[in-house]
């Protein structure tokens, strides 16, 4: 990774947690980590099997079963990582559901879904988190996106749910500060990224079914809206900068990764 050019191994003796990371933006960012010198956690729903296990470099007992919306799934995670290492230095809370209905066709049913998963995930994630680093301190991030900065039509509860996870991430990082906790949280929000949650969409099934693959339709997409897609481990980089030392001194921050789009 050129853009890594005299950072290597900036996380020796770091223990991180990383959810969602059985694919896109969490497999990338564990990845990462975990060349950078990090003993790197890696959970999710169903971890062994997943499309990008392949790449891992590492070990089957740093794979975690965890459904972030559990809090005994919580509780069971951070208990392990404790018992194991000791402490816990870097949580990345990158898992999440993508949603896109008109807002008067959203049933209550599937608003609660994508709350559940998206914020209140987002909640459990950053509450034991500050609870497993206490006083040795840590750093958190959340990931959200720029649809909960700039809010997409056809999306309310995505958009809705990601503003929460931005204004979460502030509120803990300033409770963190005000109590003297060296707790750092901070939220990257990405713009659109070639990861499988796109599949989650209809109209992203119509355009692979009409141009072949899903590659192709990215850049049909990208031709229509203009836009460029980012690839996961673009934003993986801005994620290991705010769980780095370079950022000793940022908290509270919400960082787009989205080519300038929200600008």
């Amino acid at each position: 990774m050129p853009y890594l050019t005299g950072m290597n191994r900036t996380l020796d003796g770091r223990v991180a947690l990383v959810t969602g990371a059985a694919s896109g933006i969490g497999a990338a960012t564990a990845e990462l980590l975990s060349q950078q010198g990090a003993t790197t956690y890696r959970a999710d729903l169903a971890v062994s099997g997943s499309a990008d296990r392949a790449s891992w470099q590492t070990a089957p007992d740093t794979e975690l079963q965890l459904d972030v919306r559990e809090e005994t799934d919580w509780d069971r995670a951070t208990a392990t990582v404790l018992e194991r290492e000791g402490r816990l230095d870097i949580l990345v809370h990158c898992a999440g559901i993508a949603a896109a209905s008109p807002l008067a066709d959203t049933s209550l049913a599937e608003w609660r879904r994508v709350m559940a998963t998206n914020l209140d995930g987002a909640f459990l994630a950053t509450r034991h988190g500050i609870r497993a680093m206490g006083a040795a301190g840590g750093a958190i991030v959340l990931v959200g996106s720029v649809s909960g900065i700039q809010p997409s039509a056809g999306a309310a509860a995505y958009s809705t749910s990601k503003a929460g996870v931005g204004m979460l991430a502030r509120a803990a990082a300033k409770e963190c500060r005000e109590l003297g906790l060296p707790v750092r949280v901070n939220a990257v929000s990405p713009g659109g990224v070639k990861t499988p949650l796109w599949e989650a969409m209809p109209f992203f099934r119509d355009l692979v079914e009409k141009h072949g693959s899903s590659r192709a339709a990215f850049e049909a997409m990208e031709a229509h809206g203009g836009d460029r897609f980012a690839e996961p481990e673009q934003v993986a980089r801005a994620i290991l900068f705010l769980v780095s030392d370079a950022a000793d001194h940022v908290t509270g921050v919400e960082l787009p990764v989205d080519d300038g789009y929200t600008v």
